[in-house]
């Protein structure tokens, strides 16, 4: 699959196959394209939590506050991404510019394991809506969570939504 089939069949998948696992092969692939994400001065300022059985449900319970992400109890796999300090020259760039490269270094990040999910036949959903002490505690964290990342096999029939502007 290329790039443009990649993007043209990646969805947010909000209707898991509950009883359908995610191959570890096809989890250290979205892994390793992780590991490939450009970042400002290659920092990496984040870390990522993989979250599978008993941690897979108590994390999509922190993202199902007020009625949200119902879906997310159904996906075997979540990756809880949280931030991390940045290098010091990626430190001195931010302050100097103003600018937050640590959220654009996630957001980069989540269209790598997206994409890389996406053309292993994946579907993945990025949720923001979450609950940050809940799942610093289920995950060990001492930073803050930023996006949790549903991954797992799309029911049978999920149909394709069409894109807006393609």
């Amino acid at each position: 699959m290329n790039f443009t089939e990649i993007a043209k069949t990646r969805q947010s998948c909000r209707s898991y196959d509950p009883d359908r696992a995610v191959e570890q092969e096809k989890l250290d692939a979205v892994l390793a394209a992780a590991r490939l994400s450009p970042s400002a001065c290659n920092g990496q300022p984040y870390h990522i939590t993989v979250c599978k059985g008993e941690a897979a449900k108590q994390a999509a319970k922190a993202v199902q506050g007020m009625g949200m992400n119902k879906f997310a109890s159904d996906a075997p796999v979540l990756l809880v991404i949280s931030e991390r300090p940045y290098v010091a020259s990626a430190a001195l760039g931010a302050k100097v510019k103003g600018n937050d490269y640590r959220s654009i270094d996630i957001g980069i990040l989540a269209a790598f394991i997206t994409a890389e999910a996406a053309a292993k036949g994946l579907g993945t959903c990025i949720l923001g809506w979450l609950d940050d002490k809940k799942l610093r505690a289920l995950c060990h964290l001492d930073a803050p969570v930023r996006l949790v990342i549903t991954l797992g096999y799309a029911k049978e029939g999920d149909p394709l939504r069409p894109k807006i502007g393609a």
